[in-house]
């Protein structure tokens, strides 16, 4: 246990909360899961704390699991109306309530330095798409990682691509998403993240409440 704290203490990040978008489900193959704690190790071995989408189950269940076992905080951010349901299993860490998805995003972002896409369903590709927007419209300008398992985002990594060839996104906005095989490439790719794209408000017209001031 020593070693592993004197390990940890060497290695330096600039982020000291990550929000890792994910599911309530596994997937068929154990690639993900071990993503999943794959990511959690290497939050841990950073001292990286977790804000998550609440839940014990699936992905969601495994990284969160594994940061908060590892001595890291964790919060999962939940909508009232799942609490009662549990859909996803009790919270991991300490649970904060929010009146509703929408609020439940913008709380995420403004407690994270950093975004992180592990691979998912549709949840999680909304709340992907929807963070990317707001880089691109000058919310925030936080680095947006895509964990890209096994070349699982590789369609939609085409799709972004095709975006840029049809004159629907631009070329220097294409790069506000980083993407990465493993954790540990992607979070090193993350720390060297700079924003080049040209925002399309620049964030101080935006409401404060928006992200908190980020």
């Amino acid at each position: 246990m020593e070693e592993h704290s004197n390990s940890i203490a060497t290695h330096k990040t600039k982020f000291n909360t990550i929000c890792v978008f994910c599911g309530s489900s596994s997937g068929n193959r154990k690639v993900f899961s071990d993503a999943a704690l794959d990511l959690g190790n290497e939050l841990v071995k950073r001292r990286i704390d977790l804000v998550y989408g609440g839940g014990s189950v699936g992905l969601m269940g495994l990284i969160s699991k594994r940061v908060y076992d590892g001595g890291c905080h964790v919060l999962g951010v939940i909508p009232a109306a799942l609490v009662p349901i549990e859909i996803s299993g009790p919270t991991v860490g300490e649970k904060r309530v929010v009146s509703d998805m929408h609020k439940r995003k913008a709380e995420m972002a403004r407690l994270s330095d950093a975004f992180i896409a592990l691979p998912g369903g549709y949840g999680t590709m909304e709340e992907l798409l929807e963070i990317i927007t707001w880089a691109q419209l000058g919310i925030h300008s936080k680095p947006v990682g895509l964990l890209n398992v096994d070349g699982y985002y590789n369609s939609l990594l085409a799709l972004f691509d095709n975006g840029v060839e049809e004159g629907f996104i631009k070329p220097a906005a294409r790069q506000i998403v980083v993407s990465a095989p493993n954790p540990k490439e992607l979070l090193a790719n993350m720390e060297q993240y700079t924003p080049i794209h040209e925002h399309v408000a620049p964030y101080n017209s935006w409401q404060k409440e928006q992200l908190g001031g980020h």
